[in-house]
C-alpha cells in the first residue's frame, strides 16, 4: 500500500521533471555514463509482458531470485500507465569482468502455486524485460537484406518454452553479452549493447548443496564447462528443484554511444517497405492536388458568372450555392455541443502539433521510457486554454448566452468519456492482478491534471474567447429559414459523410499499421519525421475533402453544413476503428476476454480522439471556405 501511495508522489514529481532542464524535457539516462574496469553496474528488472494477453506483470510477482532489499526506481507518469515497474536485481555485473556459471539462487522444491505461475506465463508466451544502463535486454536475430546478413534485436527473452512433447521448460540460465565502447585515452567504457541468450538446464551437483560456494557439474567456471543445449532441460512441475545461474561476457564494439539504439530500432519487421509508403503518399498528394485544382476552377467560374449578372442587372433567378446566402451562417441546432467538440478538437490539435515537434527534435525518443505518453498528457492539460478559447469564440458567433455552461462541457465531456472507459478497464486489469492496473496515486495525479490544470485553463481560454469580438459574417442572415428542397440520394447526410472519411483514412492507414504494431506488439516506434509528414498530409486531405463535399451540399441548396462539415472528415475515425478490428483478427493472438476488452476499449479511445481531431480540421476548413466564397460575390 505504501508503494502505491508513493506512486502518487512519483507521478506528481514527474510533472516537474518532464518540464525540467533547458532543452525542454527531462530525459532519463540520456547523459552517457563512463565506467572504469571493475565498476559495478546495476541490472534492473522491468516487467513480464506478452502480446498474447497484453497484461504486464511485475517481475517479482513470479518466484524469481530476489535481492536482500527490493529498491523501486523512480518512474514518470507514462511508465506507470504502461505498467512498468523498474526494480533492482540480485545479478552482479562488473565492467569488463567476465563471469561463468554464477549461481543466483536455488528453489529447493517448486510449490504448486509457483509451478502454476511459471506454467501460466510460459503458456501465454510471456517475456522478461530487463534494463542495463537504460538499454533493454534483447535476443539477437540474424536477418538477410539483399543476401547480406545483419543483426537485429528481439526485445526481452521468454520465461520458458513449450516443447513439442507438451513439456514446459523454464529458462533458468542466462548468458549476458554486454557490448562496450572503450576510450583508448582514458580506458573508460560505455555500454552500447545488452544481449542475452536464455537456456533451460537441469543443474546437477555432488553431495550436499553449499550455498556459500556452490559447485555445479552441469556448469562450472573452474573446469570451464559451460551450459549448452545438449544438457537436460529444466522442467516446470511441482516438487522440482531449480537452480538459477548466469554468465557475463563483455565484448568490445566499434558502436559509439550516440548510435547504440540503432540496432534496437531495427526490431520492427518492415512488412511494408518504404517504397510502398512513399508511393501511397504520392497518390494522396496527387488526388489532393487534383481536387484543389478542380475546386479553384469551378469556383472561379461561378463567382465570375454571378458578379457579371449583378453588374449587368439581369433579372435572372439565382441558383446554386448563392441562393442560400441568407441561411448559410444561421446558427445550427445544438450549437453549444458543436462549440464543445470544436474546442476539444482544437485542444487535441494543439497537443498533437507540439508533441510532434518535440518528437521530431528527438526529445521523445524510445530511450526516454514513458516520455511520449507523459508529454501527451501534460500537453493536453496545458492546451486546455486553446480548447476553451475556440469553444468560447465559436459559441459567441452562434450568439449563445450560456458560455459558462458550454465551457464546463468543454472541460468535462471529452476527458470524462475517456476517464470512464479507462477506469472501467483499469478495474478489469486490477482484477487480473496485473502491474498494468494504475495505482490510486497515479489516478489522483491524472485527476489533478484534469481538474487542477486543464479545467481552469479551459475557463481562462473561454473567457478571452467569449470576450473577444467576433468578425461579422459576409452576408446577412434572414429571419425566416428557407425550405430545403428534396435531395438526391447521393447527397444524403449519411452517405456523403461516410464517403468523406475514406480519403483522410487512406492518408494514414499505412502509418497506422506501424503505430498499432508499436502499441500491441511491443515494438519501438521511431519514424517521427515520417509521422509528421503524414500528419501534414492528413490535415490537407481533411480540409480539401470537406470543402468539396460542402460545396456540393451548398449547390444542392442545403445550408445545414455546420455539423456535416465536422462529421465529414471526422468519419475517418469509423474506418480507423474498423481497421483496428481487422488488425486484431489478422495480427494478434488474443483470446481472453479482459485483453480483448482492453484492446477494443483503448482503440475506441484512439478512434474517438481521432474523430474530434479530424472533425475540427474539416470544420475550420469549411468555415473559412464559406466565408471566402460568400465575401467574394456581390449580394444585394
Amino acid at each position: 500500500m505504501g508503494r502505491r501511495m508513493g506512486s502518487c508522489v512519483l507521478a506528481l514529481i514527474s510533472l516537474c521533471l518532464c518540464l525540467g532542464p533547458a532543452q525542454g524535457f527531462y530525459l532519463p539516462g540520456v547523459a552517457p555514463q563512463d565506467y572504469a574496469k571493475g565498476d559495478k553496474v546495476v541490472l534492473k528488472v522491468n516487467k513480464l509482458t506478452s502480446t498474447k494477453t497484453q497484461l504486464p506483470y511485475e517481475y517479482y510477482s513470479m518466484p524469481y531470485c530476489r535481492p536482500e532489499k527490493i529498491m523501486p526506481s523512480a518512474e514518470n507518469l507514462g511508465e506507470v500507465l504502461r505498467g512498468d515497474r523498474i526494480e533492482n536485481s540480485p545479478y552482479e555485473i562488473f565492467i569488463r569482468v567476465d563471469e561463468q556459471c554464477k549461481v543466483l539462487c536455488k528453489i529447493d522444491s517448486l510449490s504448486a502455486n509457483q509451478a502454476k505461475a511459471f506454467k501460466g506465463k510460459i503458456e501465454d508466451e510471456y517475456k522478461v524485460l530487463m534494463i542495463l544502463d537504460n538499454l533493454p535486454i534483447a535476443i539477437v536475430r540474424l536477418r538477410e537484406d539483399n543476401g547480406q546478413p545483419f543483426k537485429t534485436y528481439e526485445r526481452g527473452f521468454p520465461v520458458g518454452r513449450l516443447e513439442e512433447d507438451g513439456k514446459l521448460h523454464i529458462h533458468n540460465h542466462l548468458r549476458f553479452t554486454i557490448l562496450y565502447h572503450r576510450d583508448p585515452e582514458t580506458d573508460l567504457s560505455r555500454i552500447v549493447g545488452f544481449e542475452v541468450e536464455p537456456f533451460s538446464v537441469k543443474h546437477k551437483y555432488d553431495g550436499k548443496w553449499n550455498a556459500d560456494r556452490p559447485e555445479l557439474k552441469t556448469c562450472n567456471s573452474n573446469s570451464m564447462k559451460f551450459v549448452s543445449e545438449k544438457d537436460t532441460k529444466q522442467e516446470v512441475k511441482e516438487g522440482e528443484e531449480i537452480v538459477f545461474t548466469y554468465d557475463v561476457t563483455f565484448k568490445q564494439s566499434d558502436i559509439r554511444w550516440a548510435s547504440r539504439w540503432d540496432t534496437y530500432l531495427l526490431m520492427t519487421d518492415d512488412q511494408i517497405h518504404w517504397f510502398s509508403i512513399i508511393n501511397s503518399l504520392m497518390i494522396v498528394l496527387f488526388l489532393s492536388g487534383m481536387v484543389a485544382m478542380i475546386m479553384m476552377r469551378t469556383l472561379h467560374r461561378d463567382i465570375s458568372k454571378y458578379n457579371q449578372l449583378e453588374t449587368a442587372e439581369e433579372a435572372q433567378e439565382e441558383t446554386g450555392w448563392k441562393l442560400v446566402h441568407g441561411d448559410v451562417f444561421r446558427a445550427p441546432t445544438s450549437a453549444s455541443l458543436l462549440a464543445v467538440y470544436v474546442g476539444t478538437g482544437s485542444q487535441l490539435l494543439g497537443m498533437a502539433f507540439v508533441t510532434m515537434i518535440f518528437a521530431v527534435l528527438g526529445f521523445l525518443s524510445p530511450a526516454n521510457r514513458g516520455g511520449l505518453m507523459t508529454a501527451m498528457l501534460l500537453l493536453f492539460a496545458f492546451m486546455g486554454i486553446v480548447g476553451g478559447y475556440f469553444s468560447g469564440r465559436l459559441y459567441k458567433r452562434f450568439k449563445g448566452d450560456q458560455w459558462k455552461k458550454t465551457t464546463l462541457k468543454t472541460a468535462l465531456l471529452f476527458p470524462g468519456v475517456l476517464f470512464a472507459i479507462f477506469f472501467a478497464l483499469n478495474i478489469l486489469v486490477w482484477g487480473q492482478k496485473s502491474s498494468g492496473a494504475v495505482p490510486f496515486g497515479t489516478l489522483f495525479a491524472l485527476c489533478f491534471l484534469w481538474f487542477g490544470i486543464s479545467t481552469p485553463l479551459v475557463f481562462v481560454g473561454s473567457y478571452f474567447g467569449y470576450k473577444k469580438a467576433t468578425p461579422e459574417d459576409p452576408v446577412r442572415t434572414n429571419k425566416i429559414p428557407r425550405q430545403i428542397p428534396d435531395q438526391a440520394w447521393y447527397m444524403h447526410p449519411a452517405f456523403s459523410v461516410l464517403i468523406g472519411g475514406i480519403l483522410p483514412f487512406g492518408a494514414v492507414f499505412i502509418e497506422l499499421f506501424f503505430i498499432l504494431t508499436s502499441m500491441w506488439l511491443h515494438q519501438f516506434y521511431y519514424l517521427f519525421g515520417f509521422l509528421c509528414l503524414v500528419f501534414v498530409i492528413l490535415v490537407i486531405t481533411c480540409a480539401e475533402i470537406t470543402i468539396v463535399l460542402c460545396y456540393f451540399q451548398l449547390c444542392s441548396e442545403d445550408y445545414h453544413w455546420w455539423w456535416r462539415s465536422y462529421f465529414t472528415s471526422g468519419s475517418s475515425a469509423v474506418y480507423l476503428f474498423l481497421y483496428s478490428a481487422f488488425y486484431f483478427y489478422t495480427k494478434l493472438d488474443i483470446t481472453k476476454m479482459v485483453p480483448m476488452a482492453m484492446y477494443f476499449g483503448y482503440m475506441f479511445i484512439v478512434s474517438y480522439s481521432f474523430f474530434c481531431l479530424t472533425g475540427t480540421i474539416g470544420f475550420f476548413a469549411c468555415l473559412m471556405f464559406c466565408k471566402k466564397i460568400y465575401s467574394a460575390v456581390k449580394i444585394d
